[in-house]
């Protein structure tokens, strides 16, 4: 009998429990107590379980960018640019079929121009700033630093990567030093992985961020700015959705830790939500080397220069390969005569080859003082030049 009521005491405990839980569960969602949320969580009507892990993954995202922005912002840069330029009024030398304005054409009229045209991120306390070289290309121009808090610095010296578009700005730093950037690895990059990058869009709106995903991997482009008005190739690219525009060129491209894991250097203009951006891993080779000898110590041939495509040479009557562009005034090519419109078909007798890198994979692969032969075809005629590789500028 004892034994009944001992199995009767405990059903009872167990339902006193069961009861009173279920209506601490409904009191707490009818009257809004909290102490059973542990146990009992609450769902809002038209909320699910999912939409709550969206809902998280979403303010997630969004601390992880303001968090890289707000550690990553002061280490970049703008690029400004102070130069003279030919300036030619339309208005003269105007003729008019009556003869009342008619204007003696004159000679154009010198300019001073300055403008923000690029940008760039600290890796040095002591006064080194990583950007393109097409962003800093014109040796006679003269270049300033912006940073974040709008305080402008010189640019002494400016070491200028002929083969990898990477160009390293020195200036000196202020008393309290420079911030710099933490680099990562891009030989780790996925294809979708977040990525985000900051820069002065269209070289007046300073540490703009935007945010996407590496969209691609080993591109091989055409790089420029119509800032700029250059364009050279550029391969192993990376490239993402990330809205990069003229002005971003040699801002960072982030991954979500806040490293850089790319140079921004170019967007596509024949579409939208395409940009690219150089490996990190490619520039930290060269810093490397720029360390421990000052210098980059590559062959250097100096023609910026256009491929010309079999389509582009049948539709001009030209040979295929490369159109010299614009040569560098005491370059190895200058001095062996290279102008300006040749084109350059054969080196050391080998075509030259677009879809394995072309004239600047050739280069790279020679060192300082080597001899080589281009074939170059001119005024409808082909000649050789001998050029003997100098040392980068």
């Amino acid at each position: 009998m004892a034994k009944k009521k001992s199995i009767s005491f405990v059903l009872l405990f167990v339902a006193v429990i069961i009861i009173s839980s279920l209506g601490g569960a409904l009191g707490d969602r009818i009257f809004g107590y909290r102490i059973l949320d542990k146990w009992f969580p609450k769902i809002n009507v038209g909320q699910t379980t999912q939409g709550s892990q969206l809902n998280q993954k979403v303010v997630t995202e969004e601390s992880v960018v303001i968090d890289v922005v707000e550690k990553v912002s002061p280490s970049v840069v703008t690029i400004g640019v102070k130069k003279t330029q030919a300036v030619f009024d339309p208005f003269q030398g105007f003729q008019d079929p009556f003869g009342f304005f008619n204007l003696p054409r004159q000679a154009p009229q010198q300019q001073n121009i300055e403008q923000n045209i690029g940008s760039g991120f600290i890796v040095s306390s002591d006064g080194m700033i990583v950007t393109n070289k097409h962003v800093v290309d014109d040796t006679s121009a003269e270049y300033k630093i912006i940073t974040k808090d709008d305080k402008e610095y010189k640019v002494d010296k400016i070491y200028r990567d002929p083969t990898n578009d990477l160009a390293i700005l020195k200036i000196s730093p202020p008393a309290g030093g420079l911030k710099p950037v933490e680099m990562g690895d891009s030989s780790k990059l996925k294809v979708g992985q977040f990525v985000i990058a900051i820069g002065t869009a269209l070289g007046e709106f300073k540490n703009t961020v935007t945010t996407g995903v590496v969209s691609g991997l080993g591109r091989g482009i055409t790089a420029g700015s119509p800032l700029e008005g250059l364009s050279e190739k550029l391969d192993n690219v990376i490239q993402t959705d990330a809205a990069i525009n003229p002005g971003n060129s040699g801002g960072p491209l982030l991954n979500s830790a806040g490293q850089v894991i790319g140079v921004n250097a170019a967007v596509s203009v024949e579409a939208q939500n395409i940009g690219f951006a150089l490996p990190i891993n490619v520039i930290k080779d060269s810093l490397s080397e720029f360390n421990q000898t000052g210098k980059f110590e590559r062959a250097f041939l100096g023609v910026r220069y256009k491929a010309i495509t079999r389509d582009l040479a049948l539709l001009n009557d030209v040979p295929e390969g490369d159109y010299v562009v614009d040569i560098v005034s005491g370059s190895p090519a200058d001095k062996a005569g290279l102008q300006k419109g040749d084109i350059i078909t054969k080196v050391n007798g080998a075509k030259i080859d677009e879809n394995n890198g072309g004239l600047a994979k050739i280069i790279s692969s020679k060192k300082i003082g080597d001899k080589i032969s281009l074939e170059i075809w001119r005024d409808a005629k082909t000649s050789l030049k001998d050029v003997v590789l100098g040392e980068s500028q």
